[in-house]
């Protein structure tokens, strides 16, 4: 009986961490280049009062054993890397990748982190940034007296200036890729680190490579769908009352048994 209380706990537990989870997606549904989460689960360890194939007799043997289950765990939140939708925002700076890839930020501290999110700026040594001021690598800079700035598909800088009347190349963006991107890890702000499990960066240009291209003047959207998360979250709380309905009915049993009289 006492089993039962432990098992249900668990499942109150994975489903409270998935709704966890649903709530971090759903706040982040506008947040550009986001990647929503999902909760993976597992059964935990059997209690076994009868094996399978045990003998019952000198000629016959048991054709199904005695197994009771101790209940759930949470194993793993992935990150699902599904393509967002594009939103047309018409300015210069803005990218999207369409297709494999993230963009290299240089961190204050030296390291390099990855994002999606193309929402690049200028900094005050017309330098591409991000809105944290953290350098685009390899670095860019953009003259001061740029008129227009294109970026090609295969990520190619150019700049008119008024003293030229041709187009002037000032420098190339780079992507990287992860054999497996979900395996990085979140650090907050739209970015990623590398982990053991994600593998090193491979980089290259885009469009080549098994690489995306890149799309100026668009945004790259939250891959969260409002609709999905919702029936989730439906799902989680049904699941949650249905295991407090199991810890509910235990205890009403063992009042039952510590009712009984002689």
């Amino acid at each position: 009986m006492i089993r039962a209380l432990w098992t249900a706990s668990t499942g109150m537990e994975a489903q409270q961490l998935n709704i966890d989870v649903i709530a971090n997606n759903l706040a982040n549904v506008n947040t550009t280049g986001f990647k929503k989460s999902r909760a993976d689960y597992q059964d935990l360890l059997y209690q076994e009062l009868k094996s399978a194939g045990a003998s019952s007799s000198p000629s016959t043997m048991v054709p199904t054993g005695i197994q009771i289950g101790q209940g759930v765990r949470t194993v793993s939140v992935e990150k699902v890397f599904n393509q967002g939708n594009f939103k047309e925002s018409q300015n210069s700076l803005d990218l999207a990748i369409e297709g494999d890839g993230f963009f290299q930020i240089a961190k204050p501290d030296g390291t390099t982190a990855y994002t999606r999110n193309g929402e690049l700026k200028i900094d005050s040594e017309g330098r591409l940034v991000t809105s944290d001021g953290y350098l685009l690598e390899p670095q860019i800079t953009i003259p001061s007296d740029t008129l227009t700035v294109t970026i090609s598909a295969d990520g190619i800088v150019s700049v008119t200036q008024p003293s030229s009347a041709s187009n002037t190349q000032v420098g190339t963006i780079e992507l990287a890729r992860f054999i497996n991107p979900s395996g990085l890890q979140s650090v907050g702000k739209n970015l990623y680190l590398p982990t053991s499990a994600s593998g090193d960066a491979i980089t290259s240009t885009p469009g080549s490579d098994g690489f995306g291209t890149l799309a100026q003047g668009f945004l790259e959207m939250s891959n969260v769908s409002v609709v999905e998360e919702m029936v989730a979250m439906i799902a989680a709380q049904r699941a949650y009352e249905i295991n407090s309905k199991s810890i509910q009915t235990t205890d009403e049993m063992l009042q039952t048994a510590n009712s009984m009289k002689r």
